[in-house]
């Protein structure tokens, strides 16, 4: 186990999820008949409206007795339907696992681990930006294991056939690169792009850092050798041996994120199209932009997340937060896709219910694979599996399409008067 932390209030509770899988959903089984249990304190405010809502259950569920009249009994949690289309991909779960990127808490092991485990699963995975031009392609010759062709490797290893998929991220810099017209010509990709499991995912900002580009710190050697593509600064003095090194976040206008979506579909005709953005104030204006550009998917990236390096500034006072542009962009029919600070089935279904297809796992699949390299993830997201079944039972509803702001309390501001189911 290598020495991964996060600032995260919730990383102990993802390391129990991914050593003890759906045990840890409950209470210690050790004080069942020994404790009593009862109310728990509200979680604390963090200004994000998702901390502060509540899951509320009808006493009226229509939707329940539909499905007690299909199954000829009283249905159970276990006959909630998980699957779910994402951005044109087949998943078991509303859920897919967020871009690591370049950055170095994404070790070689935890990140190849991570992907072979989320193609066991099924589930779709990104892969994200700045890899090319920090780690390479992948070529014969190339010295890594961190590339993208070990992770598209990594991936497939074990992916059952007709679910899942991979998402190819592109930034500035990998644009330079050409990082979609390598992997669209790839041989090792034509399994996945012959099924039609083959994304490519724009990056239009990051939660992390909305309105930066990627930073990450690199010894003076590996410095001189990017530093007409980066920017570089003496952040800490002459004589230490590290530097900053910064990427370009990228310009976009309305007509620019246009003609971009444009290219992608008429570029990579066989490829689904995502758009990844950062929590923008016009957040709204910028996912229906992308939408009816042609995108498959839009990517609300909350001021949560992201795993890399960034100032303190900006990761505590830039960006909103990401209930916030749930809020903003409202519930629709398009294919919307929520991540950060995703772990546990509560933030998840209120996600759901807001609006979003599915949500994305980022920091907490790096821990539980640090914490269980052969199965960490693998439990983590049975977890998740079992709290999301339970939820959506409780709510009186058994597929994540038919979650409602109505299921959340307060009310939403885009919600209409409450209703009867």
């Amino acid at each position: 186990m290598t020495d991964l932390h996060t600032h995260d209030f919730g990383e102990e509770a993802v390391r129990r999820r991914a050593r003890e899988g759906m045990a840890a959903a409950f209470p210690d089984r050790r004080d069942y008949g020994q404790l009593l249990f009862g109310s728990v304190p509200a979680p604390a405010r963090t200004g994000d409206p998702l901390d502060g809502m509540r899951l509320t259950p009808p006493v009226f569920m229509p939707q329940r007795l539909e499905k007690l009249l299909e199954l000829g009994r009283e249905p159970l949690h276990s006959d909630v339907v998980l699957d779910t289309v994402i951005g044109g991909l087949r998943s078991p779960l509303p859920l897919y696992m967020s871009a690591f990127g370049s950055t170095r808490a994404a070790g070689t092991e935890q990140v190849l681990n991570a992907g072979r485990q989320a193609g066991r699963l099924g589930i779709p995975m990104t892969i994200g930006e700045n890899i090319v031009p920090m780690t390479g392609y992948g070529r014969a010759g190339e010295q890594t294991r961190r590339s993208v062709l070990d992770r598209l490797a990594a991936y497939q290893e074990e992916l059952p056939d007709g679910c899942g998929g991979l998402v190819i991220q592109q930034s500035t810099e990998d644009a330079d690169a050409e990082v979609w017209n390598l992997v669209y010509s790839d041989p090792s990709a034509r399994s996945l792009l012959d099924s039609g499991r083959l994304a490519f995912e724009l990056k239009v900002g990051q939660g992390a850092k909305p309105g930066l580009g990627g930073m990450t710190l690199l010894n003076r050697s590996a410095a001189a050798q990017v530093d007409k593509q980066f920017a570089i600064d003496e952040i800490f003095g002459q004589d230490a041996d590290e530097v900053l090194r910064s990427g370009s976040a990228g310009t976009f206008t309305e007509e620019i994120l246009r003609q971009q979506v444009r290219l992608m579909r008429n570029n990579f005709p066989r490829v689904k199209v995502w758009v990844k953005l950062h929590p923008g104030r016009d957040i709204a204006h910028a996912a229906a932009t992308a939408w009816e550009a042609g995108a498959d998917a839009v990517v609300l990236d909350g001021a949560e997340g992201g795993t890399g390096w960034a100032p303190l500034a900006t990761i505590g006072q830039v960006g909103l937060p990401l209930g916030e542009g749930l809020l903003r962009i409202g519930n629709r029919e398009a294919c919307l896709l929520a991540s950060g600070r995703m772990w546990e089935g509560s933030r998840a279904v209120k996600c759901l219910a807001l609006g979003a297809t599915a949500v994305g796992l980022g920091r907490a699949a790096l821990l539980a694979v640090d914490e269980d390299p052969a199965a960490g993830l693998t439990r983590l997201v049975s977890c998740l599996a079992l709290e999301l079944r339970l939820l959506i039972s409780a709510l009186g509803k058994y597929a994540p399409s038919s979650l409602r702001p109505e299921d959340l309390w307060p009310l939403p501001r885009s919600a209409a008067a409450p209703t009867t189911s």
